[in-house]
C-alpha cells in the first residue's frame, strides 16, 4: 500500500540550496589539503620543480643579457680590431709598423693602439719547467692601450712612459690567476721569468670581455720587447675606437688604412658582435632547458590529477553525506576544483621562491645583476593555477556525478 503525503497548502516552501561563496569554496579546498598534508606536499613538489626550472631558465639568461649589455656599454660597442690575415701564397701576413699612425688619420677615429706578439714564454720563476707556459702569451704594448680598450686596473698600475722602458710587465686577469699573483705590493712587487730574465709585475688588469686575448697575456713595454725579447716591431693587433655613428664607415676603410698595399691581408672585426653571437647560442640552450621545465611541470600536473582522483575515491562517504545534506553537484565540483587549484598554486608559489633563490645565487656567483622578469614571476603562479584547474577538472566532475546513495553504499 502506497501512502501519499500531501503538503498543506499553507506550508512554507522548501528552502533552496544555499550557494557557497568563493571564500567557502577555498576553505573547503584547503580542508582537503590539511587532512592529508604529506600527500599535498609531495603533489605540490612536482609543480614547484617545474615552475622553479622555468623561472630560473627565464631569469638567468635575462641576468646574463643585462651583464653583457652593461659590459658592452662600459667597454664600448665602438671597438674595432684589425689583425693580419694570410697572404696570397697562404703565409702569415704582417702589418706595417706605421699601422697605428695611419689609423689615427681617419677622421671619426677617437683612439688607436696596438699589441705585438713576442716569441717568448712566461713562468712564475726560473725553477718552473720551460714547457709549462700555462697557455699565456707575451705581448708588446704601448701605454695608451688601456685607454683605448677602456680597461681598468685591479691592482697596481699600467705601463707608463717610464716603466715601458724597463723590464716591467702588466698581467691580464686570467694570466695573474694562472701565475698565482692576486695583487701587487709596491713595496715588494712580484716578479716573473720571461726568456731567461726577471720582469717586475707593476699591475694586474680586470677582465676585458671585448679583448679576451689581453686577459690571457703578459704585457711588456714596446721598447723593452724590441731590446730584450727580440720583438720585430710589427703590430699583430690594432685596436681602434670610432665615433658610435661612424663605426661601420670606419670599419669599411680600416683594412685599406692599416695596410694600404695589401688590404686583403687584413681582417677587421667588431668584438661586440662576437659577444652577441655567443649570447644567441646561450639563448638556444635556454630554450632547451625551458622545454625541460615544461616537461617537469606537465609531470607535476599529472601528479596533481592522480592525487585528486585518489582523493575522490577515498572521500566518497564525505561526498555522499554532503549530497544528502543538500550540497549540489556544482558545489561538490567546485570544492574539488578549488582543492586542485590551491594545491597547484601552492606549488607554483614555492617554485617561484626557489627559482628566485637559484637565480639570485647564480647571478651573485657570476657577479651579474639579478634580473627577475615580473611577467615570469606572475606567470609562474598563473601557469601553476591553470595546470591545477586542468588537472582537477576530471576528478571534480567525477565527484559531482556521485549520487548520495552510491557514495554512501
Amino acid at each position: 500500500m502506497t501512502v501519499l503525503l500531501d503538503r498543506a497548502p499553507d506550508a512554507e516552501p522548501l528552502p533552496s540550496p544555499r550557494r557557497l561563496g568563493s571564500r567557502d569554496m577555498l576553505r573547503l579546498g584547503a580542508h582537503g589539503m590539511r587532512t592529508r598534508p604529506l600527500r599535498a606536499v609531495l603533489s605540490a613538489l612536482g609543480i614547484a620543480i617545474g615552475i622553479a626550472a622555468m623561472i630560473a631558465v627565464v631569469s638567468i639568461p635575462a641576468s646574463s643579457n643585462k651583464a653583457l649589455a652593461d659590459q658592452i656599454a662600459a667597454l664600448g660597442p665602438n671597438l674595432l680590431v684589425a689583425k693580419p690575415g694570410r697572404t696570397f701564397f697562404g703565409e702569415d701576413a704582417k702589418l706595417p709598423r706605421s699601422a697605428v699612425g695611419m689609423v689615427h688619420r681617419i677622421g671619426p677615429v677617437t683612439g688607436a693602439s696596438s699589441t705585438g706578439t713576442v716569441k717568448a714564454t712566461v713562468r712564475r720563476n726560473d725553477q718552473v719547467n720551460p714547457d709549462e707556459t700555462s697557455g699565456l702569451a707575451v705581448f708588446a704594448a704601448r701605454p695608451d692601450l688601456l685607454g683605448v680598450l677602456n680597461g681598468t686596473i685591479h691592482s697596481g698600475k699600467f705601463l707608463d712612459a717610464a716603466s715601458a722602458r724597463f723590464p716591467a710587465v702588466v698581467l691580464g686577469s686570467v694570466a695573474a690567476t694562472r701565475l698565482g699573483i692576486d695583487r701587487v705590493d709596491p713595496a715588494k712587487p712580484p716578479q716573473v721569468w720571461i726568456a731567461g730574465q726577471w720582469f717586475t709585475v707593476t699591475g694586474i688588469l680586470n677582465a676585458m670581455p671585448l679583448a679576451p686575448e689581453i686577459e690571457r697575456s703578459v704585457l711588456v713595454g714596446w721598447e723593452v720587447a724590441e731590446e730584450r725579447l727580440g720583438f720585430d716591431g710589427h703590430p699583430t693587433t690594432v685596436y681602434t675606437r670610432a665615433q658610435d655613428a661612424q663605426v661601420e664607415d670606419v670599419r669599411g676603410v680600416l683594412a685599406a688604412t692599416v695596410n694600404p698595399e695589401h688590404p686583403n691581408e687584413v681582417e677587421v672585426s667588431l668584438p661586440s658582435e662576437a659577444l652577441a653571437a655567443q649570447e644567441l647560442v646561450d639563448q638556444s640552450y635556454s630554450a632547451l632547458f625551458l622545454a625541460l621545465g615544461g616537461v617537469a611541470l606537465l609531470v607535476g600536473g599529472v601528479g596533481v590529477a592522480n592525487t585528486m582522483v585518489i582523493s575522490v575515491l577515498e572521500r566518497r562517504r564525505e561526498i555522499g553525506l554532503r549530497r544528502a545534506l543538500g550540497a549540489t553537484r556544482r558545489q561538490i565540483r567546485g570544492q574539488f576544483l578549488a582543492e586542485s587549484v590551491l594545491l597547484s598554486g601552492l606549488g607554483g608559489i614555492v617554485g617561484v621562491v626557489i627559482g628566485v633563490g637559484v637565480t639570485a645565487g647564480y647571478a651573485l656567483s657570476q657577479n651579474w645583476p639579478a634580473v627577475l622578469p615580473p611577467l615570469a614571476l606572475v606567470g609562474g603562479v598563473g601557469i601553476s593555477a591553470l595546470v591545477g584547474a586542468i588537472a582537477g577538472a576530471y576528478p571534480a566532475m567525477r565527484a559531482a556525478r556521485l549520487t548520495p546513495t552510491s557514495a554512501l553504499a
